[in-house]
């Protein structure tokens, strides 16, 4: 197939506003120099390659952000236009689109992998919103590119629905992100094997709009680095410091250090974030990590449920369970010491980048001891509150406790009548609440003991509590149901719960079966439990 094949572009004319459009990533950096085919290829000495999105037969709207359409400048009505549907899937560009598949290579699972591009992703363009700031536009499903390496790249229905909900609830959750537009159905069917087991089957097709100031990742550098192609890493290097960490001080080698530094700094941050709600990404490729620390690619993501540092929502790792739960952060540091690796030539010595990876270390520590404090209710942490929760931990893990539930039920803990039923909600098992009670107990004593002496008043620290413990959190088998719905043609449930994660932190009356323990039927349920690499 050729790219001159692809449905032709048009503007859409004067339902939608006009856009301001900046593509330096196109503009100042190499391209690949063929522009015909979409053949799987090794496309070397550049960073992309100009394609086109497939033509989609019947796009329709099915759920959109409302804060981020007003963000970049469009009203209700326009967002619900038959335009904006034939923008956002691929079938029209607005003046200014300028549509880019990238290349980037990255470590699979531990393993150098080559290269890996975006098979199923092509950038419209880098907007420019009314405050100045960046926003690219990334269709993913929108068709083949040269990376798509023998697939279609397109997206199914069901992973769609993930990453739009997935996008927009860490957002106000208040994680660092990629977010999510819109969500348009493309009238087409897909074949995918989603248990991989060799009965493919047909299912409806879907596109996202997902959004950031940059989708480069850590494959992006290290791809040219394992080339040998130090012409490139520089100026890519110097390209993202430029575009994307312009207030960094400085010039050339320290510069250079410094960016380094703040993406190790990032990462960490991002990480914490995820430990503090209790997200579990499932595919922590180096391809999959955002240079400015932004969580990207949602596919077999999951929160925990009952607590399991040893949890994988991914069922391609459920033997080697390399990203589950509690390895993290581990898993976050190890990717950027390949990223290191990577950048080893265009640094004057080692040393920054060993302080970088240090950073992390330092970093993550602190964020860590914040956390703790804040899921306690506490002024500050101490060391000895490191092991309270190290404690706590332990015992929500034997007695298979929810973590939502149990940060929850905390905050409602009267120092002065100190019981352990208001964690009983927090059980999926009533016998090993038995089992482990004394154990609660003992640790509860302990606990208030410690509230006692902290500063903070009831008041004080029940809000600090309520702003570090969401009380609504993506469950995946929440995601299933709506999923399920969209799947008989009934698609109010996505922005029906998209609205209730909108508000993680707050007490929804009329909405607390959102808040509940995952139902036993879930528990072993594909999609509500574990979930495929498939699209």
């Amino acid at each position: 197939m050729h790219a001159d094949d692809q449905h032709v572009t048009a503007t859409p004319g004067s339902e939608l506003p006009a856009l301001k459009f900046d593509n330096a990533f196109v503009r100042a950096l190499p391209g690949d120099p063929e522009r015909k085919s979409l053949e799987p290829r090794s496309v070397s000495g550049a960073v992309y390659s100009l394609v086109q999105p497939q033509a989609m037969p019947a796009p329709k709207l099915l759920a959109w952000s409302p804060e981020l359409a007003r963000r970049i400048g469009f009203t209700q009505k326009q967002v619900q236009s038959e335009a904006f549907a034939q923008v956002f899937s691929g079938n029209l560009q607005l003046d200014g689109m300028q549509p880019f598949a990238t290349n980037y290579g990255g470590h699979q699972f531990g393993h150098w992998a080559g290269q890996l591009g975006d098979g199923r992703a092509i950038s419209l363009g880098e907007l420019i919103d009314a405050d100045g700031c960046r926003l690219e536009l990334q269709l993913k499903g929108a068709g083949r590119t040269p990376y798509s390496r023998g697939a279609d790249g397109r997206a199914v229905l069901r992973s769609s629905i993930r990453e739009f909900l997935c996008s927009e609830a860490m957002h106000h959750l208040g994680i660092p992100t990629t977010r999510a537009l819109s969500l348009v159905a493309t009238g087409e069917s897909v074949l995918r094997d989603m248990f991989y087991d060799g009965h493919p089957a047909p299912e409806p097709g879907a596109i996202v709009c997902r959004t950031a100031p940059s989708f480069i990742r850590f494959g992006h550098f290290e791809l040219p680095a394992s080339r040998g192609d130090t012409r490139l890493l520089e100026q890519l290097v110097e390209f993202t410091i430029e575009r994307d960490f312009s207030e960094l001080p400085g010039s050339g080698a320290a510069r250079r250090a410094e960016w380094f530094s703040e993406v190790c700094a990032r990462t960490a941050r991002m990480v914490a974030e995820w430990m503090r709600v209790g997200f579990v990404h499932g595919v922590m490729n180096t391809d999959n990590m955002s240079i400015l620390g932004l969580t990207i690619d949602y596919g077999p993501y999951g929160w925990i449920d009952d607590f399991d540092p040893d949890w994988t929502p991914n069922t391609t790792d459920a033997q080697g369970r390399r990203y589950r739960f509690g390895h993290q952060p581990r898993v976050a540091y190890w990717n950027l010491t390949r990223l290191a690796g990577a950048l080893v030539s265009v640094m004057d010595n080692d040393q920054a980048l060993h302080a970088g990876l240090q950073r992390y270390l330092d970093v993550y520590a602190a964020c860590d001891r914040r956390i703790v404090a804040a899921k306690l209710g506490l002024s500050e942490c101490a060391d000895e509150d490191i092991e309270r929760m190290q404690d706590l931990h332990q015992i929500m893990r034997d007695a298979q406790m929810d973590m939502s539930i149990t940060y929850q039920a905390l905050s409602e803990i009267d120092p002065s009548h100190p019981s352990v039923e208001p964690l009983q909600p927090a059980f999926y098992d009533t016998s090993l609440a038995q089992r482990h009670g004394d154990a609660l107990r003992t640790w509860l004593s302990g606990y208030v003991g410690r509230l006692l002496r902290d500063p903070l008043d009831a008041q004080a620290r029940r809000t600090r509590m309520h702003a570090a413990n969401p009380r609504f959190v993506l469950r995946n088998y929440l995601a299933q149901q709506s999923i399920d719905r969209a799947t008989q043609g009934d698609y109010a449930g996505i922005s029906e719960l998209l609205d209730v994660m909108r508000r993680p932190y707050d007490e929804q009356p009329g909405r607390e079966a959102f808040a509940a323990r995952r139902p036993e039927w879930a528990r072993h349920r594909a999609g509500s439990s574990m979930l495929s690499c498939s699209s």
